[in-house]
């Protein structure tokens, strides 16, 4: 080749370049304020109902003629199945199961949310970066650290907390099918008993948690309630981010039947 490779744009992953505009440097938040798509994202503990209220705000907001778009922590197709993997039995430790979630969020960042939001779709997120910070800052990594780790990541619209309790939480992790290993804790506390470890593993957890919501400056909403109490603050919540960004719904409203 008779040119220089410095005279042309290196071929990046899946077709992107490397050269200025690439979305994830890395060096700072992605910017989504030009995109005519919303990101809405909902944080919590498990079972503190997040899947059940991300399937009714997608409902009611494809119903109303908003195009929405669905992504879940831990899911996308760079690193989620290894996830799943690491998470069924491993020797890893806490630094490399950090990088193995922050990969994993930068895949869904790039492939899934950017690309909704510039075609201006709603995305719903379930969970965003704070459960990870939460998780890791609970099993002893430094709280700085893990956040500089997912400083590309994209300011998020709204932030929704779902809040709830323990004493709360407990019945709800019991009628689905009882206590979650990771979700207790056991894979680091001192515990043989497992609810022992879930109480205590929650506890720390939902303080990291609550703590976020006044750095982040997340949106607090009781979930101890009902599930129509809480989806009806969503509901007024998530129209009041809408109406701020400006994104309106692309298709005609769909008639409730008589």
């Amino acid at each position: 080749m008779s040119a220089s490779r410095s005279n042309h744009e290196e071929p990046g992953y899946r077709g992107l370049t490397y050269s200025g505009g690439y979305p994830l440097s890395g060096a700072d938040p992605v910017d989504t304020s030009e995109h005519p798509g919303a990101l809405i994202c909902i944080e919590g503990t498990d079972h503190a109902g997040r899947s059940t209220h991300i399937a009714l705000l997608r409902e009611w907001l494809e119903n109303d003629g908003y195009g929405v778009v669905h992504t879940a922590f831990s899911s996308a197709g760079l690193a989620g199945a290894g996830l799943q993997k690491a998470k069924a039995g491993h020797t890893l430790g806490p630094l490399t199961m950090d990088l193995f979630y922050a990969t994993d969020f930068a895949d869904r960042v790039e492939n899934e949310i950017i690309p909704a939001l510039r075609a201006g779709f709603v995305v719903l997120t379930d969970r965003y970066y704070f459960a990870s910070i939460a998780r890791s800052v609970v099993r002893g990594s430094d709280q700085e650290w893990v956040e500089d780790i997912y400083r590309f990541a994209p300011k998020p619209d709204a932030v929704f907390y779902l809040d709830i309790t323990v004493e709360n939480l407990i019945p709800r992790v019991l009628s689905s099918g009882g206590f979650d290993y990771w979700e207790s804790g056991m894979d680091f506390q001192e515990e043989r008993d497992i609810y022992t470890s879930f109480v205590r593993y929650q506890d720390r957890l939902l303080k990291v948690f609550g703590d976020m919501v006044d750095s982040f400056g997340l949106t607090r909403i009781d979930a101890n309630r009902g599930i129509r109490a809480v989806f009806a603050d969503l509901k007024e919540s998530t129209m009041n981010a809408l109406h701020n960004t400006g994104v309106r719904p692309s298709l005609p409203k769909l008639e409730e039947d008589a």
